[in-house]
């Protein structure tokens, strides 16, 4: 998205690079990453990052009132609301299409957010990567001023805490096998928190605990990554309830992943939000849905997302789950990432950490060429997938 970066890569890329690029982010992760990452990052211009961070906050701000925080109480179902919230998600993300406006200038328009953690270890990996494979070292990909010393800082207080690593764990389902797993084995080499699956973690009392070597090791502060729709479809079983009054501290409680989340855009005011609407709140539906939109609030990579929904779609909902489903105006992507044949689309996600404040740390960008993000609508074609930002 700048020209003249855009260009010198495009020009200088070949798949020769390409392949010793995905070698070398597979040697520095420590494993094969099984996900498609893109051929290239992308180039933010500073306009376009200064808008993101400010429209991120603008939002953040709307959600942090008293009046949303109360409402949002509602988002969370009760077999998976956990008890002693905190005042604020640890974790922050806020997605964006990069969109095009009449005058061809580009905008951001939020997608979603999730009160939730993202790829905070696999980002600075990824990006240092890109740089050094593609000769970039000069671009930044942290925000904030931030360097590399202080992000991990950052990232270690929000996830361990005051307690040791040891006693801090990163709680997925079947961890080794989640997409995400570069992620967790990233975390472990940063943080020293190793991933642990549900399944494994161990209730004694209002204690939990999680095997190592043959022993307990208690269990002070969960790093949570379990999605509760993965877990409710996998018919997960363990050993504690999620309602249970536990002396545990979470890292990112898990009640934000519901009030931080699709629910939050119909409360939301401001140019980058587009319409958005509960379906059992319409009066009447829009007599363009192909405009529109029909997205589960809980899904997780996009699952149940109908891009061109019908009148039948909307009334196939049954009445006890209407509140569950948002009809949402379309967002129509721009073609901005130059490549070697078709334009690609794409998607800027907001990282922030919320200790004593919340900060903007980084960034996460995914490409696309088909109707809608994810490897579904990618299938054969190039210049996709998962990506950084460099930014001058």
């Amino acid at each position: 998205m700048i020209p003249a970066l855009r260009e010198q890569y495009n020009r200088r890329f070949s798949l020769e690079k390409y392949h010793r690029f995905l070698q070398a982010l597979d040697d520095a992760v420590g494993m094969k990453i099984e996900f498609r990452v893109c051929e290239t990052p992308i180039f933010v211009p500073r306009e376009l990052l200064a808008e993101l961070q400010s429209a991120s906050h603008d939002l953040v701000q709307q959600l942090m009132a008293p009046a949303y925080l109360k409402e949002s109480q509602r988002a969370v179902p009760e077999p998976f609301r956990v008890p002693n919230d905190d005042d604020h998600p640890v974790f922050l993300a806020v997605d964006f299409a990069i969109t095009l406006n009449a005058a061809g200038k580009l905008e951001p328009k939020l997608i979603e957010l999730q009160g939730f953690p993202s790829l905070y270890a696999f980002q600075i990996v990824l990006a240092q990567t890109f740089q050094r494979s593609f000769g970039f070292e000069h671009l930044k990909f942290l925000l904030n001023d931030l360097q590399e010393a202080d992000y991990l800082a950052m990232l270690k207080q929000a996830i361990v805490g005051a307690h040791a690593a040891e006693n801090v764990i990163l709680m997925e389902i079947e961890p080794e096998k989640q997409k995400t797993a570069p992620d967790f084995y990233c975390t472990e080499r940063f943080i020293g928190v190793k991933p642990v699956c549900i399944t494994t973690v161990k209730k004694r009392g209002r204690k939990l605990f999680y095997p190592q070597e043959g022993k307990e090791i208690p269990i002070h502060r969960i790093y949570n990554r379990v999605i509760v729709d993965e877990f409710i479809k996998k018919g997960i079983k363990c050993d504690f309830d999620f309602r249970d009054d536990l002396d545990v501290e979470w890292a990112g409680h898990p009640n934000w992943y519901f009030r931080m989340s699709k629910f939050s855009l119909p409360y939301l005011s401001h140019p980058t939000v587009p319409r958005a609407n509960f379906v059992d709140r319409l009066e009447h539906y829009p007599h363009d849905l192909q405009n529109y939109v029909l997205k589960p609030l809980f899904s997780f990579a996009g699952s149940g997302v109908l891009v061109d929904p019908t009148k039948a779609d909307l009334e196939a909902i049954p009445k006890h789950e209407r509140s569950h489903y948002l009809l949402q105006e379309k967002i129509a992507y721009g073609p901005v990432i130059q490549t070697p044949n078709e334009p690609s689309k794409v998607e800027v996600r907001m990282m922030f950490l919320w200790n004593d404040r919340l900060v903007p740390v980084n960034t996460l960008a995914r490409l696309s060429k088909g109707k809608m993000m994810g490897v579904d609508h990618n299938k054969n074609k190039d210049w996709v997938g998962a990506s950084a930002c460099l930014f001058e």
